[in-house]
């Protein structure tokens, strides 16, 4: 309902006799019913009671706006109010009379339309005295929503009674807004779309049609908030909302969703930037992805926020009833996964749910929901790998890897939780313990007279944009006694180049307090050599995908080859991961690759074993560089 309509109150009346009718159109229609009295007069051996008086009050009955709707019947009302509710303009009261014959009687219709409308106030009116008021509250609960006006009665009090439930049925529904609709986008909330989807699954059941759940969520709208401010924020998130409502009000032939089901509700907010569609009545198995794929385009058109031109892409999960699943839980499980794999894929594409999902998003969820609390339960442990100067056979540092074992999980692999750290946020507490702890190790070796040359740490995306990641790391080496020539840091090249501006000025920052820099995984992004010039690195780490190639392919051995002498030239120290072979080894030296690491060398070890590895290193010292190899790799 409008604003400028939100203080009319839209009343329906049902009665079988056309003068009754008649009266109450008057009542509910005159501004003062003293201007026609005459008619009511006429009325009132019908309707009133005999002693009413042309009393002051009677001659100002003004103040109150309705809008009522008048039917000939039991089932025009029941039909009346389904139409209100799907056009979303719903009756505050309805008059129901006790007998309307020949068709079903008041108590029938109010009991249909309670199960329509719960919210609707209900008045049944007798001219009968059998009728028992606790019997019909029973019939037709709840009882506070149902009320029982005996005629005849005075014309104030159907009046009187219409405002007075009117009031009280906005009241309430100003109250149910606030527990059950979202206050940014006025959207429905988690809870009331939940309670909408089960009512669309039961008629979906009750008329064997398909229903399909749509997951939407946008990409990166955590980086809106961080970068343009949360006020930008809620106002993409309501013109989304907006956006979304008009896509889905599209009439075509994807949804032939109509009469009682179409009241239901098709669009909520399940927090954040989470949101759902409800699509009923489906024609064809395609046709969920063609609503979805309308949701993605209209989405993608530039938004003008604030002053700034804003794109947002979503990713769409699908699933439908019956085929993904029977109820709302199910059904939103199994289209969060869709739209999890969706995400995958590339940002603005949707994906159906396929049962193939579930195993892999089930061990995501668990990996994310044991890993909330990995830090606080000692679960997460570093393990060291050497690195080594090949032209002289002596270690050059040690690589703090990140390790986890969890009692439910059993070890967890890198590769399995660290993205999911990213994703859910949880790298930047993980990222900065994993300084912090490495920080100390090192302090801890150098105080035990152990020479471990450098520890380097591997810094995540997340960290890196961090504006204070720079101060961060100053206060944890200053925290640690750590000197900051002992730690390097390990910036994959995809995040130097994501925005180059900011890894300039970072870059500058970390090396004022006196650390050293490396690119990891270098040759896999957009490479730049130029770049490297004006980037305050100390040292490129070739990717360890063109070091598995060098025995097969030419292109890698030519790639690993470019990337040496291009730091030669740059005067950089370039170090190649993932050596597991001498050959690879031999390969390197010849081309005067500075630095290797790898199984061949050393396995990343766990803390006492990497001490006794450091030790054990100080006694082959008076060794030549080939007897130093041969120590390491026999």
């Amino acid at each position: 309902m409008s604003n400028d309509n939100r203080n009319i109150i839209r009343v329906l009346v049902a009665d079988d006799e056309p003068d009754v009718l008649d009266a109450y159109r008057q009542i509910l229609t005159e501004a003062d019913v003293a201007e026609d009295l005459t008619a009511f007069r006429q009325l009132r051996a019908k309707l009133f009671s005999k002693d009413q008086t042309d009393s002051p009050a009677a001659k100002r009955m003004s103040g109150a706006s309705f809008e009522p709707v008048f039917c000939n019947g039991a089932e025009p009302a029941v039909d009346a109010v389904r139409a209100a509710l799907a056009a979303d303009r719903p009756f505050a009261v309805v008059f129901l009379d006790m007998r309307m014959p020949p068709g079903p009687d008041g108590i029938w219709a109010a009991s249909r339309i309670r199960e329509i409308d719960p919210e609707i106030e209900i008045v049944v009116c007798t001219a009968y005295s059998d009728v028992d008021p606790g019997d019909m509250g029973a019939r037709v609960p709840p009882e506070d929503k149902l009320s029982y006006l005996q005629k005849p009665f005075h014309v104030h009090e159907v009046r009187r009674m219409a405002i007075a439930l009117g009031s009280k049925w906005r009241a309430e529904r100003r109250i149910v807004r606030l527990a059950y609709f979202d206050s940014l986008t006025g959207l429905p909330n988690r809870e009331q779309s939940g309670a909408r989807l089960a009512a669309a699954l039961e008629s979906a059941a009750k008329h064997q049609q398909t229903l399909a759940v749509l997951y939407i969520d946008l990409d990166n709208f955590k980086r809106i908030n961080d970068t343009l401010g949360h006020a930008v924020g809620d106002e993409l998130l309501r013109v989304t909302a907006t956006r979304l409502g008009n896509a889905l009000r599209t009439n075509d032939s994807v949804s032939r969703a109509g009469g009682e089901t179409s009241r239901l509700g098709n669009l909520a907010r399940l927090g954040g930037d989470e949101f759902i569609a409800i699509v009923q009545d489906i024609d064809g198995a395609d046709a969920p992805g063609v609503v979805a794929d309308r949701l993605i385009r209209v989405l993608q058109e530039p938004m003008q926020l604030a002053h700034h031109t804003v794109v947002i892409t979503p990713s769409v999960g699908v699933a439908t009833f019956p085929t993904d699943g029977q109820d709302a839980a199910t059904l939103l499980k199994h289209a969060d996964m869709a739209m999890y794999f969706s995400k995958r894929r590339g940002p603005g594409m949707f994906a159906f749910f396929d049962p193939n999902m579930n195993a892999g998003v089930v061990r995501r969820f668990a990996i994310e929901e044991q890993l909330r609390g990995a830090l606080e339960r000692g679960e997460l442990s570093l393990h060291y790998q050497p690195e080594f100067d090949i032209s002289a056979g002596n270690l050059s540092g040690m690589e703090a890897l990140l390790r986890w074992n969890n009692a439910q999980l059993g070890v967890v692999q890198p590769g399995e939780f660290i993205p999911v750290a990213e994703e859910s946020g949880l790298i930047l507490p993980i990222g900065e313990w994993v300084l912090r702890q490495a920080c100390q190790q090192a302090k801890q070796w150098l105080t035990e007279g152990v020479q471990l040359g450098r520890v380097g740490v591997n810094v995540s995306a997340q960290q890196f944009s961090m504006r204070t990641f720079p101060a961060q790391v100053e206060s944890i080496l200053r925290e640690t006694g750590l000197d900051p020539a002992v730690l390097e840091l390990e910036i994959t090249e995809s995040v130097v180049l994501k925005d180059e501006n900011w890894a300039e000025q970072a870059l500058r920052d970390l090396k004022r307090i006196g650390v050293s820099l490396a690119i990891d995984d270098f040759g896999t992004g957009h490479s730049s050599f130029s770049r490297l010039r004006q980037l305050a690195v100390d040292r490129l780490k070739i990717d360890r995908t063109f070091i598995k190639g060098l025995g097969e392919s030419q292109d890698d051995r030519a790639i690993a080859e470019a990337i040496i002498s291009m730091c030669h030239a740059l005067k950089l120290r370039v170090i190649a991961e993932g050596v597991e072979t001498m050959p690879q080894l031999l390969f390197l030296q010849e081309r005067q690759c500075t630095e290797a690491q790898g199984f061949l060398l050393s396995v990343p070890l766990p803390v006492q074993e990497a001490g006794q590895f450091l030790r054990r290193l100080g006694d082959t010292k008076a060794l030549t560089r080939t007897q130093r190899l041969r120590t390491l790799t026999g």
